[in-house]
């Protein structure tokens, strides 16, 4: 098989109610797909970007100024990635440090570094937590996420780049591939 790279948007409405937290992928608020998603012992994901944003329909303005708030967190089977100093979960990251869509006016202050490893076998979520200051205002809440899901022998060369503390990234997965056919030319020649 090969690398591709993943993105997903996640669209609710005025139904997504302050204080609530529900998955992107399959929490039955907005779009959501039909099964969580997961991989196979032959896949390798990595998380790239995670983004958030609360806005009133059509308006993309600093957050700040209408009153939404909307969290981002990375869940790997059943541990949560962003923690407080006390090792317990929090919301994530807040829209304001990572917004979606990004503009001109709206750029990140935040970047997930380094990138999430999804194993073989693990499932993984995308968590948004509502935290409005008011209902009023029929908010549309947005999430993003990009990874890029490695299948067959690239997830193979993944897992070798992870055990040999190199980042797996396609660059990387290219390089092995390389370096791989190269000791072999080297071998028969």
């Amino acid at each position: 098989m090969a690398m591709r790279s993943q993105l997903y948007e996640w669209i609710a409405n005025a139904t997504f109610t302050p204080d609530t937290t529900s998955s992107i992928f399959i929490g039955g608020t907005g779009n959501n797909i039909t099964k969580p998603a997961e991989t196979t012992a032959t896949q390798f994901v990595v998380i790239e970007q995670v983004a958030s944003t609360g806005t009133t329909p059509g308006n993309y303005k600093a957050l700040a100024t209408t009153g939404i708030q909307l969290y981002t967190q990375i869940r790997i089977n059943t541990t949560d990635y962003f923690l407080d100093p006390d090792n317990k979960p929090n919301d994530g990251i807040p829209g304001a440090a990572s917004p979606y869509p990004r503009t001109l006016t709206l750029q990140p202050s935040f970047t997930l570094y380094p990138d999430v490893y999804v194993l073989p076998g693990q499932v993984f979520d995308i968590l948004a937590t509502n935290r409005s200051l008011s209902n009023g205002n029929s908010p549309q809440m947005r999430c993003f996420c990009k990874y890029t899901l490695y299948d067959g022998p690239d997830a193979l060369i993944a897992n070798k780049l992870l055990e040999l503390g190199i980042s797996v990234s396609p660059a990387n997965v290219d390089w092995y591939k390389r370096s791989l056919i190269s000791q072999q030319s080297a071998v028969v020649a």
